[in-house]
């Protein structure tokens, strides 16, 4: 029986459950996902601070200053960012101070430079112990205070909390150059057939090179997850059964091709001999033939193996629906689905038996409206087809056509400039 894509989905998520922790240097965290709450021991900023290059003073010192009617006030003194203020400032007095400098005790705003005639003072040698300020501020003005970002005690990041550029930021804010983090999955990846060569071996005639290893591969690698290349398991049972026993110690094994009905697609044996098979065919085209099972489910713990179709572009379109959703779930993470957007068709989809169809289209925005353009042949096994596409655009299974010129949902394969 053919399954929907998320019937398939949900029976390969039931099998996964989120890794155990691990504590890592934090450059290394990025995309990973917080295993623990963080809380902060300080106050950031620790002290009140300037916003800008400056003037400490007392607000009502310049009361109604003006350009025209300045009022001038002796500077006791600077501070940079970095250093503490030794002198106080008091009514008629000013200290100069940079950005992020902490204000000294009795001052309450902040001058810009601006708004002083420090630049006319230093272009004409002047008196640097006096500066005349042109403008009145208010009590606060461009003064940061403290604990302004994060409280002390304070719950900064949630456990389950995906870290970006700017969480690993906040976290090194904190003090903290290790974090925990739940760990990356190893991901076994494992080609077969008798036709295929490595990349690099030289070619012989009827030779293919094994593209699979490495587009799957790849695709780990940009979903979190950590791959293991096992190689090419020869189309005998022996080879698989070989090359299956060193990616036994992965949280997943993924192979490609012998998953169909011909003479020598043995992933199917191998996983009725040695596990337990859930199914082997979805409702999708590219992609039908894909089998997932537990390989060695005898043991404490047996090894989900996701069996992909040969042909590269439906590895590709298989591992997009649900290696990527796999890895995530292993990782921490809750949100699974790809983007989607809604496209004008330029050509026509045809849907000729009643499967979901998942066509490679190239995705532009003109005049505010999103296009999708078929990269031309859809046959499976052009993966340059899959190399120019952005997109995926999707014919329901209850449809015949979707024609060009009707709007379409379209999975996002790349987030790009260019259309966005």
């Amino acid at each position: 029986m053919m399954l929907s894509v998320e019937e398939a989905l949900a029976r390969i998520l039931g099998h996964f459950r989120v890794l155990e922790d691990e504590e890592i240097p934090l450059l290394d965290a990025l995309g990973q996902v917080l295993a623990e709450d963080v809380f902060s021991k300080y106050d950031i900023p620790p002290l009140d601070n300037s916003a800008m290059d400056g003037y400490a003073i007392v607000a009502s010192s310049v009361k109604d200053a003006s350009p025209e009617s300045p009022v001038v006030l002796s500077v006791v003194g600077a501070v940079a960012a970095g250093e503490l203020p030794v002198q106080k400032v008091g009514p008629g007095t000013a200290m100069r101070i940079m950005t992020g400098a902490p204000v000294p005790t009795g001052a309450d705003a902040v001058v810009p430079f601006e708004e002083s005639d420090e630049m006319e003072r230093r272009s004409s040698g002047g008196d640097s112990s006096q500066i005349a300020i042109k403008a009145e501020v208010q009590s606060g003005a461009d003064i940061r205070p403290a604990g302004q970002d994060v409280r002390s005690s304070q719950r900064v990041l949630d456990k389950g909390d995906l870290l970006r550029p700017s969480e690993i930021g906040v976290l090194a804010s904190l003090g903290l150059d290790r974090v925990k983090v739940v760990r990356r999955p190893v991901v076994g990846v494992l080609s077969t057939g008798d036709e295929l060569l490595e990349p690099g071996e030289r070619h012989r005639t009827g030779g293919i090179y094994d593209s699979n290893s490495y587009s799957i591969a790849a695709s780990v690698v940009r979903y979190g997850g950590v791959p293991k290349m096992i190689g090419v398991a020869r189309d005998n049972l022996d080879s698989m059964n070989c090359k299956l026993q060193q990616g036994l110690s992965c949280d997943m094994l993924v192979t490609s091709a012998g998953v169909s009905k011909g003479d020598y697609d043995i992933v199917k044996d191998v996983l009725a001999q040695r596990g337990e098979i859930d199914f082997w065919s979805v409702r999708m085209r590219p992609a039908k033939p894909l089998a997932f099972g537990v390989l060695d489910v005898q043991r404490s713990s047996g090894v989900p193996l996701m069996g992909l179709p040969g042909n590269p572009v439906s590895a590709m379109v298989a591992f997009e629906q649900f290696g990527r959703a796999a890895i995530f779930k292993m990782l921490g993470k809750t949100d699974f689905e790809k983007p989607i957007i809604q496209a004008v068709l330029d050509d026509p989809i045809h849907n000729t038996d009643g499967r979901r169809v998942f066509a490679r289209a190239v995705i532009t925005k003109r005049n505010g409206t999103y296009h999708a353009k078929l990269t031309g042949n859809q046959s499976s096994n052009l993966l340059t087809s899959m190399a120019r596409a952005n997109g995926l655009a999707i014919c329901p299974e209850d449809l015949m056509v979707k024609e060009a010129g009707q709007v379409v949902q379209v999975q996002m394969l790349d987030w790009s400039e260019d259309v966005f």
